[in-house]
C-alpha cells in the first residue's frame, strides 16, 4: 500500500498498478475478494468512475473477476492475453533492414469456391475477389500471399489497384475488423508456389491462414506462406 496517499494524485493508471501491485505481493491472493469501488475510492482519494475504469482495464486483461451479485475477486488463474493486430508486410521487412518490393502476380473477381463459401458463410453464387501476390525483401521472395475477399463487405475493393499497393496494406488502412482467427500450419511447397518462393517442391513451408470479419460479416480471407528460415516473434 502506498504510505502517503495525500502525496500522491490517482489516476486510473496509479489506482490500477497499486491493484496489481498487491496482487503480486499477495496482499490480495488469488481468489480474493477485493474492496468495493467505493471503499478503494475513498482509500485512493480519486472518483469512484477512476476505480471503474481500473477495474474493467484489469477485467479485460484477465486479472481479476468482476461479478455484479458476487463481488471482485483475484482470478485464480489469471489469464495473459493476447492483443492481435494485423502486421504490414512492407513495415516488417523494412524493420529488418532490408528493402521492400511488392507485386501483384494475378487478380481475378470469381464464384466463391465451396470451401471458401463454408468458412466465410457467403451464399451459392457469391463472388469473390482472388489475389495472388508477391513480397520481397532486398529482391529475394519473403511471402507469397493467395488472398480471397468478399465485396459484399468491402465492395470498393473492386476499383482498388492492388497493382501499387499490396491487399494487406490497403485492407489495414480501409476496413477496420471486430473479429479475427489465425493458425499457422507447415504445408509442403507445389511446384507453383516452389517456383515463387524459390524451394524444393515438397519442402515444408511455415503457413499461415488468416480470417477476419467486421461484426458478423467475413471481410477476407489470406494464406500467406513464407520462405525457409522465416522467424515469426510473438510479444505479450
Amino acid at each position: 500500500m502506498v504510505n502517503n496517499l495525500e502525496d500522491v494524485k490517482f489516476g486510473f493508471r496509479e489506482v490500477k498498478a497499486d491493484i496489481i501491485r498487491r496482487i503480486q505481493s499477495r496482499q490480495w491472493a488469488p481468489g480474493a475478494a477485493l474492496p468495493g469501488e467505493v471503499e478503494l475510492a475513498a482509500e485512493f482519494g480519486c472518483a469512484r468512475a477512476t476505480v471503474n475504469r481500473a477495474m474493467r482495464e484489469l477485467s479485460d486483461e484477465g486479472v481479476i473477476d468482476r461479478k455484479r451479485k458476487s463481488g471482485t475477486r483475484v482470478k485464480l488463474s489469471p489469464v495473459r492475453q493476447a492483443r492481435f493486430e494485423i502486421p504490414l508486410v512492407r513495415i516488417e521487412v523494412e524493420t529488418s533492414g532490408a528493402q521492400y518490393r511488392y507485386s501483384l502476380v494475378s487478380r481475378e473477381r470469381v464464384d466463391a469456391p465451396d470451401w471458401l463459401r463454408s468458412r466465410l458463410d457467403l451464399g451459392v453464387g457469391a463472388k469473390v475477389l482472388h489475389l495472388h501476390c508477391m513480397h520481397y525483401a532486398d529482391g529475394a521472395p519473403f511471402q507469397f500471399e493467395d488472398r480471397w475477399i468478399n465485396p459484399g463487405a468491402v465492395p470498393h475493393a473492386e476499383q482498388a489497384d492492388f497493382s501499387e499497393i499490396s491487399p494487406n496494406e490497403w485492407l489495414v488502412r480501409e476496413v477496420p475488423f471486430t473479429d479475427a482467427e489465425i493458425q499457422f500450419t507447415a504445408t509442403a511447397a507445389t511446384p507453383a508456389l516452389s517456383e515463387f518462393l524459390l524451394m524444393d517442391v515438397g519442402e515444408p513451408v511455415f503457413t499461415a491462414d488468416r480470417t477476419t470479419w467486421l461484426k458478423a460479416q467475413a471481410v477476407t480471407n489470406t494464406r500467406l506462406y513464407f520462405r525457409r528460415d522465416y522467424r515469426m516473434i510473438a510479444r505479450y
